[in-house]
């Protein structure tokens, strides 16, 4: 890695794998483990109170655990971390005004 930065994934939707629903609690900071081939590859973690959850996955130097601790720290209004919901809204503005 160039940078060496500490990376984790966060996503609307899994890319692979799933998870128990019902393993899922409604509060916010619930999780669930997102399995796939007899292995986790992540967390379905619920960042607001009774909301959809986000899918997190880790990345470059760092674990799970730490990951959804950002996750939630980055999510304290919204659903979505706000990094990613600002980008998330950045480009669809972009698309929206034709600078694609």
């Amino acid at each position: 890695m160039i940078t060496g930065i500490p990376t984790a994934g966060v996503a609307k939707t899994p890319f692979t794998g799933s998870y128990d629903p019902a393993a899922l609690g409604p509060e916010r900071g619930a999780f669930a483990p997102l399995d796939d081939a007899g292995g986790t590859v992540g967390r379905a973690l619920r960042t607001q109170q009774e909301v959809k959850p986000v899918y997190v996955s880790t990345g470059h130097r760092i674990g799970l655990d730490t990951a959804c601790r950002h996750v939630l720290a980055l999510a304290p209004e919204y659903r979505l971390p706000q990094t990613t919901r600002l980008a998330d809204r950045l480009c669809r503005d972009a698309l929206a005004s034709g600078c694609a």
